[in-house]
């Protein structure tokens, strides 16, 4: 790895941090400089701009969001265990030592959502391709008799969704030691109820 594809990674690695402590807008040349310990100036080098170093960020963290969820849940059996896999990798995503503040993506939606531009379409495309995967993770689901074949997948991957983002929101403002349990059960009951009946 050549000093410059370094020095980017590691100030990625930064960005990222800081990101889930304070959402993408927060994550400017100056105040990553700053936390990096590299001038603004050697920070241009890098990125151009504002916008193209939230997106790079982004792009870090979807990167390492498809290594550490979805990559290892492909290896499981189809059906309900790799959506099973899928979920339980992504619970833990968000208490990655990497993202001292929790999951960047929701750090970063309050901010975002109503505002346009790159920066919110790149954040937008992360999310609906994650609803996209555990939709097609439901279908297969579906298809392998696990689940039942009136399911709707989308209507499920929407139900995940939510339910773990406010999970994440409240437990961390809240700090109740319980959060984490309570979206154990949450989970294991939707998937209880998308399950195919043994007659």
């Amino acid at each position: 790895m050549s000093k410059g594809t370094s020095t980017r990674s590691s100030v990625l690695g930064h960005g990222l941090a800081l990101a889930s402590e304070v959402g993408l807008e927060g994550v400017t040349i100056g105040t990553l400089a700053e936390r990096a310990g590299l001038s603004k100036s050697g920070l241009f080098a890098h990125f151009d701009s504002k916008e193209a170093l939230q997106i790079a960020v982004l792009d870090e963290a979807t990167n390492r969001f498809v290594d550490q969820v979805v990559a290892p849940a492909l290896r499981k059996k189809r059906g309900e265990p790799r959506l099973r896999a899928l979920l339980t990798n992504w619970l833990l995503w968000s208490n990655a030592d990497f993202m001292p503040g929790g999951c960047v993506f929701v750090a970063s939606i309050a901010d975002l959502d109503d505002r346009s531009g790159p920066v919110r379409d790149r954040l937008a495309a992360s999310q609906r391709d994650w609803l996209a995967t555990l939709a097609t993770a439901i279908r297969i689901a579906i298809e392998e008799g696990h689940f039942r074949a009136d399911v709707d997948p989308e209507q499920l991957a929407h139900e995940f969704l939510t339910m773990a983002y406010g999970t994440h929101l409240i437990s961390r403002l809240l700090r109740h030691p319980k959060s984490d349990g309570r979206l154990d059960a949450a989970v294991e009951r939707l998937l209880d109820s998308a399950r195919a009946r043994k007659h």
